[in-house]
């Protein structure tokens, strides 16, 4: 018997010795991003897997031999190796995206390349997944630089905002597949219009800074460029469900016919979202789809997109009272909403944001010949919805009613429910062209059309007593319209080792809108606004994997719909403008990958946020001639096992105004009381963010990420919390005398582990907890001081963000 088992391993030994070569490797694009989910294929085995997260390979118990590998991925070329096997091989591929892909001109076009004098990330479908929970986008851009995120109900989910460098959304240019998501007129960008948009998204670039030049409003905190869905060679059907903490469920469906024929394919998506939220009363029921359909010609392809959301969000836009979460002898004190109250002591059930928004998107791209390409886009958003909400003891006189007398009663007060509403429609062209003569030279010319109409109106819908209201009775209209044209050429020369970069880029805005004239009477005004916006640069090229840069642009940005109605032509604010300086180095290897970013922003009248909100809970703003923004943004990720990873990311800025004055209401005398700063920090502007993910995967589709996001701390004005000389602020909590929000530290814990059984190709099991240790801390605030009785009162009102909670996912795949 010895002797059998002798022979059997001698027999054996040459077997065993081949099985151990293996050929490993990565697949990239041109920019050197990883392309997770490519097809590798070794033709002599016909045996093929697909590239992971980070874009890596591998094939084992390999014998001797000649192989041909093939790389394909959808968009791109297929590049294919041949290689002798004589021991374990690394082979990498990099892939040039083809015709049929849709990013190639239109996304590109307006987004930052691998050698781009620009800070920016990108962000891919895979990361997007392994994040969504069914919270709103800006949670799941939440890891990266200088990013600050804030959830109206605490968790979330419904209203949510996004800050770039301190800068609010309505600094942020966002666009999808190259066409401006921003609303024309408030500029924000409200992504609880398209719930899990996340769902039906490819990947996200996201620039910080004013960036290459894109469409839209212009950025000055930085840019989010979202690419939808594109085309999957096979068909294919996911189901995915998330449930947790204050009611939380989400559903979702993605179906995909893959390639028919070799030139059609369609894609859809059906999503649900349901939250009582964090916050009292800050419910969301939220709907959206998703529909592509699209034909890949030789040389070209036409794509249709039709997308939609309904949101209907119970108002938590005010935030929770300071006296109310300083007060710990009240069992809701950090979720208080005061919303809707009625005299009777009961909440007003419809006190209710309500609104859908459609999308039509028809995308086309063409290549012209080897050397030109040409993209363009036709599109229209249509958006109709109202805000509900009950008004106790309002003035009928406030709705141009006169007091109504019956019998011995004057009514000229009474108790209402209104909705305000917007109808507004937005359509337009977008087009680039793009020319790349030689490997040394790119140019690409670009632009857009675009306008808006959008009729504000109001409705009385409900009284307590009659005050001579008829039914549905409009007490208000006026009509917006806005042109938004701009043209940009943008270009990249490679000379040796340095790559120069210009770009150049011309806007005109033309508004119309009802407000006040010289004489204070309302009536429709005219604003029309020129821009140019020059940008420069340089990259030098140590190697492959390593780059400094040095750019500056200049960026300009119009003053929105509230700036606008809420003055006059003599007091209407200025446009603002910036001159940004951006340097930093990158680098990239199989073990680490990252940079260091330095930057100054020097603003001249930038629009600040005074700390107050509007009836809507909009930010109110005014003109400071001088300020500035400087920082350094570090971030990297690192690879210290095969199986063990830390991606960490921070940001170090001062952010001041100088010159500032502010004035405070003395109701006391009916006066104004000033306060003068030489240098004052800009409000919501943090002099520290940091983001940690450590990630470990224990064994094959499996993944425990320990995630840690730290926010310093920020002041609700720009008092830097200070008072007029002689008026003190009196308290007995920090809620009171501070206007600021006090710097926090959240960890969350993800969990994901993806398997296979029988006919199901993939099942995705996924838990998230966020907040794990309970802390309890404010995202976003407001403040309204004034003085009263001698000494400075604080009206502040804070949004508390959730303590420990948890959303649990199930995603089958077919």
């Amino acid at each position: 018997m010895k002797n059998f088992f002798a022979a059997l391993i001698a027999l054996l030994l040459p077997v065993l010795a081949s099985a151990q070569l293996s050929i490993s490797g990565k697949v990239t694009n041109q920019t050197g991003e990883a392309l997770p989910g490519a097809t590798i294929t070794l033709k002599q085995t016909a045996s093929s897997t697909v590239t992971d997260a980070a874009g890596k390979y591998q094939f084992n118990n390999l014998a001797n031999g000649t192989y041909t590998i093939e790389a394909s991925y959808v968009g791109y070329t297929i590049n294919s190796k041949s290689v002798v096997l004589k021991g374990s091989q690394t082979i990498n591929f990099i892939l040039s995206a083809n015709a049929t892909s849709i990013e190639e001109v239109t996304v590109t076009a307006t987004r930052a390349g691998k050698n781009s004098p620009t800070a920016f990330t990108n962000v891919s479908r895979q990361e997007l997944q392994k994040r969504n929970f069914g919270q709103d986008l800006p949670y799941l851009l939440n890891q990266t630089p200088s990013v600050v995120t804030t959830s109206d109900a605490g968790a979330g989910v419904g209203y949510t905002g996004i800050r770039i460098r301190g800068s609010d959304a309505t600094r942020v240019n966002v666009t999808i597949n190259g066409i401006p998501y921003n609303d024309s007129e408030s500029q924000g960008s409200y992504f609880v219009d398209l719930p899990d948009i996340a769902s039906s998204i490819n990947n996200i670039q996201v620039q910080r800074g004013v960036g290459t030049s894109t469409n839209g409003a212009g950025a000055f905190g930085g840019s989010i460029n979202i690419q939808t869905t594109t085309r999957r060679d096979t068909g294919y059907a996911d189901i995915s469900t998330s449930a947790g903490s204050f009611g939380t469920v989400k559903n979702t469906v993605n179906l995909g016919t893959g390639l028919l024929g070799g030139h059609f394919s369609v894609d859809g998506r059906l999503s649900r979202i349901r939250s009582d939220g964090y916050i009292d009363r800050a419910s969301s029921n939220l709907k959206s789809f998703f529909v592509s359909g699209a034909y890949y010609g030789k040389s070209s392809t036409l794509r249709a997109n039709v997308f939609s959301g309904y949101e209907r969000t119970y108002q938590a836009w005010n935030g929770v009272p300071d006296y109310i979460i300083g007060d710990n002898t009240i069992p809701n004190n950090r979720t208080y909403n005061e919303l809707g109250l009625m005299p009777d002591g009961q909440y007003y059930k419809d006190q209710v944001d309500d609104y859908t928004q459609n999308h039509y998107q028809l995308l086309y791209d063409q290549k012209l010949s080897d050397k030109l390409s040409f993209s363009g886009a036709l599109h229209y958003t249509k958006g109709k919805g109202y805000y509900e909400e009950f008004k106790t003891d309002a003035a009928v006189a406030n709705y141009g009613l006169t007091p109504v007398v019956i019998g011995t009663d004057t009514i000229s007060n009474t108790d209402l429910a209104r909705r305000r509403w917007l109808d507004n429609d937005f359509y337009g062209v977008t087009y680039a062209l793009k020319y790349v003569p030689t490997d040394a030279l790119n140019l690409t010319l670009g632009g857009a059309y675009n306008r808006y109409t959008g009729a504000h109106f109001g409705n009385i819908i409900y009284t307590a007593q009659s005050a001579g209201i008829t039914p549905n009775y409009e007490y208000y209209r006026d009509d917006a319209k806005k042109n938004d044209f701009n043209i940009f050429t943008r270009g990249e020369y490679k000379a040796g080792d340095v790559t120069l970069y210009g770009d150049l880029q011309y806007r005109r805005v033309a508004y119309s809108f009802f407000g006040l004239d010289r004489n204070l009477n309302n009536a429709q005004q005219e604003a029309t606004l020129n821009f140019f916006n020059p940008k420069v640069g340089l990259t030098y090229q140590f190697n492959a994997d390593n780059n400094i840069y040095a750019s500056f642009a200049v960026g300009h940005h119009e003053p929105n719909r509230d700036d606008y109605v809420n003055s006059t032509p003599v007091t209407r604010p200025k446009a603002e403008s910036l001159k940004d300086f951006e340097a930093g180095y990158r680098t990239t290897s199989e073990i680490f990958k990252g940079g260091i970013n330095l930057f100054y922003m020097l603003y001249s009248n930038q629009l600040i946020l005074t700390g107050a909100l509007n009836d809507v809970g909009e930010p109110i703003r005014q003109n400071v001639k001088d300020s500035y923004r400087a920082g350094i943004e570090l971030d990297g990720r690192v690879k210290i096992t095969d199986n063990f990873s830390w991606a960490a990311n921070a940001t170090i800025s001062t952010n001041k105004i100088k010159n500032y004055g502010q004035f405070f209401s003395n109701y006391d005398d009916n006066t104004l009381v000033g306060q003068t700063f030489k240098k004052t920090d800009i409000a919501f502007s943090p002099s520290f963010t940091g983001y940690s993910e450590l990630s470990y995967a224990p064994f094959k589709g499996s993944e425990i990420a320990f995630v840690s996001k730290y926010v310093g701390s920020q002041y609700l004005d720009n008092t830097m919390n200070t008072n007029p000389a002689g008026f003190p602020v009196t308290g007995d909590n920090r809620f009171i005398t501070d206007r600021k929000l006090n710097s926090y530290f959240v960890n969350d814990v993800r969990l994901r582990y993806n398997f296979s059984v029988h006919s199901v190709k993939n099942i995705g099991l996924g838990l998230l907890v966020s907040n794990v240790f309970s802390k309890k801390y404010e995202a976003n605030g407001a403040t309204y001081p004034d003085i009263e009785g001698g000494q400075v009162v604080n009206y502040n009102y804070y949004f508390p963000q959730a303590t420990r909670n948890f959303l649990a996912s199930v995603t089958l795949s077919f």
